[in-house]
């Protein structure tokens, strides 16, 4: 599931696939799984395309990149494990900002919060 999670995003990365760009591979290499499921593949094409990914039981980890039309060069790093695909890039949305502060009421609720859950667990520790 996760390489073809991968695979799609390479495929993203590729573009407009309609221009029909002859794109050549320049490096396959490849590590197939073994009994523990370890694999590695590192992937390299001649628009700039690289994807390099590894792992075992299910985990995986790696990176891919490619150019923009602009020439930069934009690189995603991930791990997909039992936390879900986790991808790290600068060129990812980042969520905004809380637009305003937090009401009094709802700061008021999370200070009655804390002080039961500190009750609590002191009434817990008397107990033992």
């Amino acid at each position: 599931m996760y390489i073809v999670l991968v695979l799609l995003l390479v495929g993203a990365a590729l573009g407009d696939l309609s221009s029909y760009e002859s794109v050549e591979v320049l490096r396959d290499e490849r590590v197939a799984p073994h009994d523990n499921g370890a694999h590695n593949m590192h992937l390299e094409l001649s628009n700039g395309v690289e994807l390099h990914m590894g792992g075992e039981d299910g985990n995986m980890i790696g990176s891919y990149s490619y150019v923009m039309d602009d020439g930069s060069v934009v690189q995603l790093k991930f791990v997909a494990d039992e936390g879900g695909f986790q991808p790290e890039s600068s060129i990812l949305p980042v969520a905004p900002t809380f637009p305003h502060p937090i009401p009094k009421f709802v700061m008021d609720q999370i200070e009655f919060a804390e002080r039961q859950r500190a009750l609590q667990a002191r009434n817990d520790s008397d107990e033992e």
